[in-house]
């Protein structure tokens, strides 16, 4: 069996990529967003964390989160986001046998992608990745299109302009 090592610093800022146990032709996220919103909500309000950049994809997301600094664990987060936004959900999705024998639903990918943010370059390359990837799989012509996005959030506080990614170019590759 492999064993993953995650890295955890106090206060540190991540970026992660979640991924849906079935992503093929999967709208979940996006036809559901209102109770991931509310999952959101709640996992906030008990382990309170900031969420620097975020855009839900149908089948996957990815977000840049900043813990609070005597805190290192994101992994409950994420263990009891995917919790909540699944019992929100009506059961009916496929279980394979080991998910099943551990009494898991089937929503969700068991592991996610980290990647710890170690400068400000890196966190804005990162930013830019994220709002570019409904452009990137195709879902939309531009950035601003996507509604499920921080980049409106970002146009608002004048770090981007509406217009930004309009010329289709962008080659940064983070962890998908």
């Amino acid at each position: 069996m492999t064993q993953y090592r995650r890295v955890y610093a106090p206060g540190a800022t991540w970026f992660f990529t979640v991924n849906l146990a079935e992503r093929k032709r999967n709208t979940l996220l996006v036809d559901k967003i209102d109770p991931l919103r509310q999952a959101f909500r709640k996992v906030k309000q008990r382990h309170p964390f900031d969420i620097n950049a975020i855009v839900v994809m149908p089948d996957h997301l990815h977000c840049i989160w900043t813990l609070p600094e005597v805190d290192t664990d994101y992994s409950i987060r994420w263990n009891l986001l995917k919790g909540q936004f699944s019992r929100s959900l009506e059961k009916g999705e496929r279980i394979s046998a080991s998910r099943m024998s551990k009494r898991e639903r089937g929503i969700w990918q068991r592991r996610f992608w980290t990647h710890l943010i170690t400068d400000q370059e890196d966190f804005n390359r990162h930013v830019d990745y994220i709002h570019w990837n409904p452009v990137k799989h195709g879902i939309v012509k531009q950035v601003a299109d996507w509604p499920y996005s921080s980049f409106h959030h970002y146009v608002r506080l004048g770090v981007y302009p509406e217009t930004w990614g309009h010329n289709g170019k962008f080659d940064f590759e983070a962890g998908e």
